[in-house]
């Protein structure tokens, strides 16, 4: 079976969402195509080809249809870790020549308002303003219509103002199509500037790389750069790729990746994060991952994705506005038609400009173009603030929160683990109990392992004998021809010993099948765990819930100092799963139930969400894979502000489509009664696309508020 080859492509210049609608349906019916989208918000056409045979073929016919609806569009393959590339306009000569021709329209059309001519030079004026201004737009109605594509705004501009013309309303024609023409410039230049600004936030790719050769740098592309290979990063650059300091000292601004203002100091055998930018010193780092892998690379990747999730929203919008024009163009007919030949004493000279005002307010580009571009800013906005969000399907649930469930130890916890006692039994010394549980936890990394090995103190050689790690309870090893077990309650289920009900873990310690003793753990809350409870409470999420694999007296209590209203312990990984399920359904309302967990263990629960949300997860592939969110820092209190966007966003959303509408019906009613003419509609039209645009840029800027 051969396999399935994706392609994708910045359309440069793309600037009609309805027109993008159309050559996507088109593109997907392409012989070999399995699938084909266009996201207008960052004018990508993403493409999966079944047949590598086809595939020049393929990508010739997708560019002639591009530019089959928009000329100037320049279509250019990128790959992944360019698909945030910066939107640019393209003044070519075709775009000059057509700037050049509406200006020599506008001067004519001028002279016939300013001098005042007889009715023959009249029209020849007001005919050849028409032509240089909307000559385009009228040929472009031809040739859709020959290719059976009638109900776009180039035939509904084209027959509305030809219809001005036909009754003898020269000026009125040509001024509608010079002031949609106008509008249409801002609304390109709107467009731009909204793709561009949020591109702006997203401008963390680093453009080059100093490789360390020796004692010469080169500055080569950070591609060309291997794991294990040093680099250079001088003050002022940005850190190309991931990696450990080896030699430097400085202090590294994160606040693209995290959103966090303040700089984090690194010195030697610090970890740091490529898209990072350095403030003073100089940097040897040690590349850790290629760039495809890098964190950079993710979370570009991730946010130039997340358009191509739709939301409902945005989904309901495209399947209107099919229905939309058609019906205010069959309504227009009716207009024009219905009232001469019913109504006694009614014209048709008198309803048929009633008739064009209906033609011209027909275009829903304000919705089309306004609600991505308010998702798209949105998310980019989510993103300048440390959140990653994988599309605007997640940032409109995060509307409607019902339920938040969290993990415990990592995410309200700081999953530092101290050991605060030790209750050796059977005879043994809390000095033996220690050295036997570091041996036996000493191939570990789980941070209950740390933290003992830490409070033994001493180096712990391996144990003679293979350590078995026994998920979800422990773990078996065999320490000087002895058994040791060392875990939690359930791993000693076939032996005696008194269970404590402590605050705390407590790993529980058998040697050769008789009970030892018992370390206690504790973790510490992190900083702002409390306040972000209270927050999500103040928002109006009704249940907050944790879910966590210690003892019930541990969970209470971490739980009544946070202000939780549910704490279920003693689970395993698999019964999270569960629990969560059973949460799902004993829920009261529609709401959304999100799950809230560390990323690494706890994917299965974070998929089986409505939204998963994976903290601190910028290294951890799990992370970006299971979550539905990813908050690049370790605070749940970003939990809040990822709510408070999404709903900042929707109110943005609603607003365009509340506003859009209402504008557009109130035009319709005082065009159908005789009282608005066709400079209204061309308002109706493009300045409420432009303003509409406008408001959409909102959504990107959000100032995160102390929780």
């Amino acid at each position: 079976m051969e396999a399935v080859i994706r392609k994708e492509y910045i359309l440069d210049g793309l600037c009609c969402a309805m027109c993008a609608e159309k050559m996507q349906k088109r593109i997907r019916k392409l012989e070999g195509v399995n699938a084909a989208s266009i996201d207008f918000a960052t004018q990508k056409l993403s493409l999966e080809i079944g047949d590598s045979g086809k595939l020049d073929a393929i990508i010739t016919a997708a560019s002639r249809i591009v530019k089959q609806y928009e000329p100037e569009i320049v279509v250019t393959e990128t790959t992944a870790e360019r698909n945030f590339a910066r939107a640019k306009n393209n003044m070519s000569l075709r775009s000059t020549l057509r700037y050049a021709l509406i200006g020599a329209g506008a001067v004519l059309f001028s002279a016939g308002m300013i001098f005042e001519p007889n009715r023959g030079i009249e029209l020849a004026l007001f005919l050849s303003a028409y032509v240089l201004i909307g000559g385009d737009v009228v040929l472009s109605a031809l040739r859709n219509i020959a290719k059976g594509q009638v109900f776009d705004e180039n035939f509904l501009m084209s027959i509305a103002t030809i219809g001005a013309f036909a009754i003898g309303e020269y000026p009125e024609g040509a001024a509608v199509m010079l002031f949609f023409k106008i509008g249409e410039i801002f609304e390109r230049i709107a467009v731009g500037r909204s793709r561009r600004s949020i591109t702006a936030l997203m401008d963390i790719r680093p453009d080059y790389a100093n490789l360390k050769t020796g004692e010469k740098l080169k500055r080569v592309s950070p591609e060309e750069v291997t794991p294990g290979a040093l680099i250079v990063v001088r003050p002022g650059e940005k850190v190309p790729l991931d990696g450990i300091v080896t030699d430097g000292n400085s202090a590294l601004d994160t606040s693209a990746l995290t959103g966090e203002s303040l700089p984090r100091d690194v010195k030697p055998g610090a970890e740091v994060l490529s898209g990072s930018l350095n403030k003073n010193g100089l940097l040897t780092i040690k590349v850790t991952k290629a760039f495809r892998e890098s964190a950079v690379s993710k979370i570009l990747e991730l946010v130039g994705n997340a358009s191509s999730r739709k939301s409902k929203v945005e989904n309901f919008i495209t399947r209107f506005a099919r229905y939309y024009t058609p019906a205010v163009v069959i309504a227009a007919a009716a207009l024009a038609v219905i009232p001469p030949l019913a109504v006694p004493g009614a014209v048709f000279s008198e309803w048929l400009p009633r008739a064009l005002v209906f033609l011209v307010v027909s275009c829903p580009c304000a919705l089309v173009i306004s609600i991505p571009l308010s998702f798209f800013g949105g998310i980019g906005g989510a993103s300048r603030n440390g959140i990653l969000v994988k599309g605007s399907n997640y940032l409109e649930a995060l509307n409607d929160v019902d339920t938040v469930v969290f993990d415990k130890t990592g995410t309200l916890t700081q999953g530092v683990f101290t050991v605060t006692d030790i209750v050796p039994a059977g005879g043994f010394s809390s000095d033996e109990l220690i050295r036997l549980a570091a041996r036996a936890e000493s191939a570990s990394t789980h941070p209950i392992a740390v933290s003992i090995l830490k409070a033994y103190g001493q180096s712990t050689p391996m144990p003679n004998g293979i350590i078995e790690e026994l998920a979800g309870f422990g773990v078996r090893a065999l320490i000087d021809g002895r058994t040791v077990l060392a875990g939690n309650a359930n791993l000693l289920a076939n032996i005696d010993f008194p269970a404590a009900d402590v605050f705390g873990t407590a790993v529980y310690i058998a040697v050769d099948g008789k009970y030892a003793g018992r370390i206690i753990i504790a973790d510490i809350v992190k900083p702002d765990s409390k306040q972000a409870i209270a927050a999500l409470k103040r928002a109006g999420v009704r249940n907050t819930v944790m879910l966590t694999g210690d003892n019930k007296a541990a969970g209470e209590r971490t739980a009544a100092e946070l202000g939780l209203d549910e704490v279920i312990s003693g689970l395993l990984s698999h019964q999270k799963v569960e629990k969560l399920e059973e949460l799902e359904r004993g829920k009261t309302t529609k709401g959304k139930l999100v799950f809230v967990g560390d990323g690494i263990n706890d994917a299965p629960v974070l998929a089986r969400a409505d939204v998963g949300i994976a903290m601190g997860g910028v290294g951890s592939d799990a992370a970006i894979e299971s979550a539905d969110v990813v908050l690049m820092t370790d605070e749940p209190s970003k939990v809040v502000t990822a709510i408070q966007i999404a709903r900042k966003t929707k109110a943005i959303v609603w607003q365009n489509i509340i506003f859009a509408l209402w504008v557009k019906a109130v035009i319709l009613v005082l065009g159908a009664l005789g009282m608005a003419n066709m400079w209204s509609a061309v308002f109706g039209d493009v300045g409420v696309a432009v303003i509409a645009i406008l408001n959409a840029m909102r959504a990107m800027r959000y100032v995160r508020a102390p929780v």
